[in-house]
C-alpha cells in the first residue's frame, strides 16, 4: 500500500519460464533481473524427463534465494497424466504460486484448487491460470470471477501461440485477429481485480518485434508478459515501466491538485488540458510504481 488506501502496486512485469529440467538455469534465475520465475514442468520437459523435473524443482525452491523474484511452478494440465505427481511436489516444497495450463472453464480450477489445499506446505499458495483454449476465452468472465471464491486467484498467463493453433487464427506482426480475444481477457482481468501477462514472443533473434509487441501488450492493458529467455527481460521490464515523461507528467498532476486552490476541485486545468481526479489516482499510482522499480534496482527515481 502505497500512499492512501486506494493505491496498490505489484511490481510484476517479467515473468520468466525456466525449465525445471535445466538446473543450472534454476540457479542463475535467481540473478536475473526477472519480476517472476514460472519453474515449468510442462512444455519445456519432455514426458521422459518428468520424474527428473520435478526433483529438480523441489531441490532448487526449497533452497530459496530468489531475492524479491516471486516463483511460480507450472505444473501440466488437468487433463494430463502427469498432474497428480505435480501436484504432489507441493508437499515437498513452497512455491508463491502454482500455474495451471489449458483451463477451459471454472470447473478446473476448482479442482485443482481443492487438490492443491489438500497437499501444500503453503496455505497461502496463489494460483495463476493460463488462458490458451477457445473455451477459456468463451468463459473469460466466469473463470475471473471464481476470486470472489477463490482469494487466491490471482490471474492470468494469455497463451497466445495455443491460441493461435486451436483456432486457425494467424498470428500477424500486429496479432490484429487476436486482439478482440486479448481485450476480452483483459476486461474480464481487470473487472475482477486480476493481474494479467501477455503471451510469449517465439522469435528470439528479433528485438524490434519483441519490443514492439511488449509495448502494445502494455498498451492493451497487460500487467507485464511472460518470456522465453533472459535476452528478452531488459526490454520487457523498460516496456512495462513507466517513462520519464510519464513520470513528468504524473509529477505535475500530483502537485496541480496539491495547491491549496486546487484542494476541493474534481478538475482542474493543466498544460491546455482538462485534469480529473481519476488522473490523480493515475498519477499516483504510477510514481508510486516507479518508486518500487527505482528501490529494487537500487536506484533513485529520475
Amino acid at each position: 500500500m502505497v500512499g492512501n488506501e486506494h493505491i496498490h502496486v505489484n511490481l510484476r512485469r517479467s515473468a520468466l519460464y525456466v525449465p525445471a529440467v535445466n538446473t543450472r538455469a534454476m540457479t542463475k534465475a535467481r540473478s536475473l533481473d526477472a519480476d517472476m520465475l514460472l519453474i515449468d514442468l510442462e512444455d519445456s520437459v519432455a514426458l521422459d524427463r518428468k520424474m527428473e523435473a520435478r526433483e529438480n524443482a523441489i531441490r532448487v525452491i526449497s533452497q530459496g534465494g530468489f531475492g524479491h523474484r516471486e516463483v511460480v511452478l507450472r505444473i501440466n494440465a488437468l487433463q494430463s497424466t502427469s498432474i497428480d505427481a505435480d501436484l504432489a511436489v507441493l508437499a515437498h516444497c513452497s512455491p508463491d504460486g502454482v500455474l495451471l495450463p489449458k483451463v477451459n472453464q471454472p470447473e478446473d480450477v476448482n479442482t485443482v484448487a481443492s487438490a492443491i489445499g489438500a497437499v501444500t506446505v503453503n496455505r497461502e499458495i496463489q494460483i495463476w491460470l493460463m488462458m490458451e483454449t477457445p473455451a477459456s476465452v468463451l468463459n473469460t468472465r466466469d473463470i475471473a470471477a471464481m476470486v470472489h471464491s477463490l482469494p487466491q486467484l490471482q490471474g492470468f498467463f494469455v497463451g497466445t501461440n495455443d491460441l493461435a493453433k486451436d483456432t486457425g487464427v494467424q498470428p500477424d506482426r500486429d496479432r490484429m485477429y487476436l486482439i478482440p480475444w486479448l481485450m476480452q481477457m483483459v476486461a474480464a482481468a481487470k473487472a475482477f481485480g486480476l493481474h494479467i501477462f501477455d503471451g510469449v514472443y517465439s522469435n528470439l533473434h528479433d528485438d524490434a518485434g519483441f519490443r514492439r509487441e511488449s509495448q502494445q501488450g502494455r498498451a492493451l492493458g497487460m500487467t507485464g508478459k511472460s518470456l522465453i529467455h533472459p535476452r528478452q527481460l531488459a526490454a520487457c521490464n523498460e516496456a512495462f515501466s513507466p517513462s520519464l515523461q510519464e513520470m513528468d507528467e504524473a509529477r505535475q498532476i500530483v502537485e496541480a491538485f496539491s495547491r491549496p486552490e486546487n484542494a476541493n476541485r474534481g478538475v482542474i486545468a493543466l498544460n491546455g488540458r482538462m485534469v480529473e481526479r481519476l488522473h490523480l489516482t493515475m498519477a499516483e499510482n504510477l510514481l508510486a510504481r516507479a518508486r518500487i522499480i527505482a528501490s529494487q534496482d537500487g536506484q533513485r527515481p529520475d
